[in-house]
């Protein structure tokens, strides 16, 4: 592909608001995960986002208002995000600025408390609009409209590869000349839904994750919100040069024991980019912690990296903030890449004594060019993109 300039970031977690707050989190080795506060009969530690409930979208956007867009409003709020967007608009045109974004939820939460609302009263509450907070689609529509653009604008929803998969879209409009510029991104809030079925499939960890380790016992779930800027062009600074996509349709919630879907994510980035596995010098790993998806991701990067290139996860900062988890990841790559960083997994004591890969355990300073970061998703759905920093 040719690549395509990163010109923004920034990405708001319960590890951080905006990138230096992050970045801090990621050097500091601090995690943002905590005991789940609000249903008493579930033990788990999570990645909760503390005030979003007494911040509402601006007034304007009022009928948008719910969980997930108060998030996505914080975190497009920081680091001059919209300023660099506006830009952008102004460069290109509004109707040449697309808008991918990508969600797991969206405004479920919100459904939740409206249908019990109906159980208590008989009827769904008067505010209650589904195109505009319920909707999977909401999630770009105001993201379109906080951002005063006009391209074409669209949700991705493909569980936890959704956010990762936004940036190969959007390489594709660009590539196709439909716009010259895109917003990507993605936005999960916490809600019963994913954390009791979660917890159903006895996923949920009772402490913090401990992605890789020999004692790993499970997730921890987070909230967050992620993007980026992508535009035509191939300047210094930051770069998305490569992406890779699969499905392997294995099972339901299973990826393939072999990783054969991770395994051709990994490969399809990597000739996308012109790159061989040497010319990686870090892996973001997918790196949930639950017992079966750490094995099997192992597996996937030890048979295309073999044991030599350095890899971690860094849901031990953040949780795995499921359908943001994809766009979280790029931007800790693109920190990654700035700051000559590769964080060691947080929480994890010892490696799976049964892993081939060069999991890291301890923050390793190093020059970094290239980064290949995973997400690992549902069914086998799969998505691997490439950083280069460049200049």
């Amino acid at each position: 592909m040719t690549p395509i300039s990163v010109s923004a970031y920034t990405a708001t977690n319960a590890a951080g608001t905006g990138r230096a707050a992050l970045l801090n989190a990621l050097v500091e080795r601090r995690s943002g995960l905590a005991p789940l506060r609000e249903y008493s009969d579930l033990e788990a530690f999570v990645g909760e986002m503390a005030g979003l409930d007494a911040m509402p979208v601006a007034a304007e956007f009022a009928e948008y208002d719910c969980r997930n867009h108060r998030l996505a409003q914080l975190a497009l709020d920081q680091d001059g995000f919209r300023a660099a967007v506006a830009r952008a608009a102004a460069r290109h045109g509004g109707g040449r600025v697309a808008v991918v974004m990508a969600t797991s939820t969206s405004g479920i939460r919100e459904t939740e408390d409206a249908y019990d609302y109906m159980a208590a009263q008989g009827r769904l509450p008067d505010d209650f609009c589904f195109d505009t907070t319920h909707s999977i689609h909401s999630l770009g529509e105001f993201v379109r409209l906080a951002l005063r653009l006009a391209g074409p604008a669209f949700t991705i929803s493909t569980a936890c590869s959704s956010s990762a998969k936004v940036f190969a879209s959007a390489a594709r409009l660009i590539a196709a000349g439909v716009v010259d510029a895109a917003v990507v991104g993605g936005v999960d809030t916490l809600c019963r839904n994913t954390l009791y079925g979660f917890n159903s499939l006895q996923l949920v960890s009772r402490e913090p994750c401990r992605p890789c380790d020999r004692d790993r016992d499970g997730i921890s779930i987070g909230e967050g919100a992620g993007f980026a800027l992508l535009e035509r062009g191939d300047a210094d600074g930051l770069r998305l040069i490569g992406y890779g996509e699969s499905s392997d349709a294995w099972h339901m919630s299973a990826p393939h024991p072999n990783g054969r879907g991770a395994q051709a994510a990994m490969r399809s980035a990597l000739r996308c980019a012109g790159v061989d596995a040497a010319a990686i010098d870090y892996i973001n790993l997918h790196g949930t912690a639950s017992i079966i998806n750490d094995r099997i991701e192992d597996k996937a990067v030890a048979a295309v990296f073999g044991g030599t290139r350095p890899c971690s996860s860094t849901k031990g900062w953040t949780g795995h903030t499921l359908g943001a988890a994809g766009a979280t990841e790029a931007v800790i790559a693109c920190l990654c890449l700035e700051n000559g960083l590769a964080p060691g997994c947080l929480n994890s004591a010892s490696v799976d004594p049964t892993f081939a890969s060069r999991v890291l355990l301890d923050n390793d300073s190093r020059t970094l060019r290239r980064v290949l970061s995973n997400s690992l998703g549902f069914a086998g759905n799969n998505c691997s993109l490439i950083f280069e920093r460049c200049g």
